[in-house]
């Protein structure tokens, strides 16, 4: 996989203030808040900053978070994982495979499926709608 490298300035041109600072900063977006949380479309969740497909609706689950989550990636291709000691916790990062977006973090509290929550910020990510064929 070809990964996707920009300067900074490059992101901050083609994203908002609060993507870059969650996407590129390694940041998060509050409780409840993000576009995506309540979200009941079908469709594909793709990366803000690179287009890659990260989420198809059918693993979009309400874990009462305040966040987007999702039992599974896509593919297995789609995400790369690292270990986060930032705030006093051990956690594992959620990253786009393609540009190392910062998109969230993995926990294994998720459904039976396959027991995994990804906790993924809303301003990460955007939305494709299944097509409709009449």
């Amino acid at each position: 996989m070809t990964k996707i490298v920009k300067s900074d300035e490059e992101w901050k041109t083609l994203l908002s203030s609060e993507a870059y600072r969650v996407a590129r900063g390694h940041g998060t977006e509050r409780a409840f808040s993000g576009e995506y949380a309540a979200f009941k479309g079908e469709g594909t969740y793709k990366c803000v900053c690179c287009g890659a497909e990260l989420f198809d609706s059918s693993s979009k689950f309400d874990s009462g978070t305040g966040w987007p989550s999702f039992d599974r990636p896509i593919h297995s291709e789609a995400l790369e994982e690292k270990q986060d000691i930032s705030h006093g916790m051990i956690r594992i990062e959620v990253l786009c495979a393609v540009c190392d977006a910062h998109l969230g973090h993995v926990f294994p509290d998720g459904p039976e499926t396959t027991g995994l929550r990804y906790c993924i910020n809303s301003v990460t990510l955007t939305f494709t709608p299944l097509k409709q064929e009449f």
